[in-house]
């Protein structure tokens, strides 16, 4: 194939992308772009400027150490840890799993509450996933949920290789979570004594939701933007800027229940979504489309479970977090009215209530933490 002919199909599919966000497939019409550009730059739908301000902390976030972890592929992994406050032992320590397209910077309220709890005695780690954040770039071939169950076996390897442990995971953190059950079962009957799965599933999430649109393998847009990507990236970067405020709009819709929520919370998802490449996101859509851990939830029965869902969730809906419930009858299922994908975002105060009740289970007489002692 001749250059110039390569670059004339290259424009045709990225005409055809920008055509595609033109007549509004990702948001319902294409008048809808120049209205959310107003939207972005000024109050968010059907509110004033103070309904939704920032808050003055954002981004004043406790001090955590740096850490840089190895995965058994190579593949440097970024992290972050917190100890107790005042020099305190620590007792247990969380873990935090974030979603895809996102980062650990999506788990700011419940960093910033539960490293400001003063009787507090979790050791707090925060960690990205391979080709997410600050980590490293990974090969098409390691973007696998199986592969992030092994570096969360990495992580705590590495971080906090003995004493109890509570996993928190959002959406594909969720299922890393489960894909670690799947692969070392002992550590849920040895270490692991809580786990918190927010927004996710156990199998078929391209069924329904935004993954059934855009996220699944079978969709030729998602095909053909993978292979401009891997081809010609820059050229896919700056069509993303170009479909800047449309993306943006895409976040807010699919991202929040609420579609008046401050557009300070939908600024905080898009940079992150937008911190990562195209083609590195479009690495995960093959594992996100055939993820089914249905038969690894049993391996969690050891543990407390609490299982959080947003009923307004239009990525992960619901469902799917009922019938994880279904399959675990001991667990606590916690559905928040009206609240999307980003729960831990949009109503962190119930989040962190019932993580702070989940972690007073464990540590309660009769709680794991405590069994878990005695056979110690």
């Amino acid at each position: 194939m001749s250059r110039n002919r390569g670059w004339r199909i290259a424009g045709g599919v990225i005409g055809g992308v920008l055509g595609a966000a033109a007549t509004g497939v990702a948001v319902g019409a294409a008048t809808r772009w120049s209205k959310l550009a107003r939207e972005r730059r000024g109050p968010g739908e059907g509110e004033s400027e103070d309904d939704h301000p920032a808050p003055a902390e954002l981004g004043l976030l406790p001090a955590g150490t740096p850490w840089s972890i190895t995965a058994d592929d190579g593949v440097r992994l970024s992290a972050e840890v917190i100890e107790p406050a005042e020099g305190r032992r620590a007792e247990l320590t969380v873990v935090f799993v974030h979603g895809f397209a996102l980062d650990r910077r999506c788990w700011h309220f419940q960093r910033q509450a539960f490293a400001a709890r003063p009787d507090d005695k979790a050791r707090l780690v925060f960690y990205d996933h391979r080709s997410h954040g600050q980590s490293e770039r990974a090969s098409k071939a390691s973007c696998t949920i199986e592969q992030l169950g092994a570096d969360l076996d990495a992580v705590l390897r590495t971080l906090a290789p003995d004493g109890p442990l509570v996993l928190v995971g959002h959406s594909m953190g969720g299922m890393t979570i489960m894909a670690l059950a799947e692969q070392v079962p002992e550590l849920f009957t040895e270490r692991i004594v809580g786990v918190a799965l927010l927004c996710t599933s156990a199998g078929e999430v391209a069924a329904s939701g935004l993954p059934g649109t855009f996220l699944s393998r079978r969709n030729v847009l998602t095909r053909l933007v993978g292979t401009l990507a891997g081809w010609q990236p820059r050229l896919v970067e700056r069509a993303r800027i170009l479909i800047n405020d449309l993306v943006w709009g895409v976040t807010r819709a699919y991202a929040y229940g609420d579609r008046s929520v401050g557009n300070w919370l939908v600024d905080f998802v898009h940079t992150m979504i937008s911190a990562n490449a195209v083609d590195a996101l479009i690495d995960f859509v093959d594992t996100l489309d055939s993820h089914d851990r249905l038969a690894a939830l049993p391996g969690l029965k050891q543990c407390e479970t609490l299982i959080i869902g947003g009923d307004a969730d239009r990525i992960i809906p619901i469902e799917h977090s009922e019938k994880i419930a279904g399959e675990l009858p001991a667990a606590t299922l916690v559905r928040l009215p009206g609240v999307g994908h980003m729960a831990m975002l949009e109503q962190p105060e119930p989040v962190d209530e019932a993580l702070v009740e989940l972690l007073g289970k464990v540590a309660r007489p009769t709680g794991v933490l405590r069994r878990l002692r005695r056979r110690a």
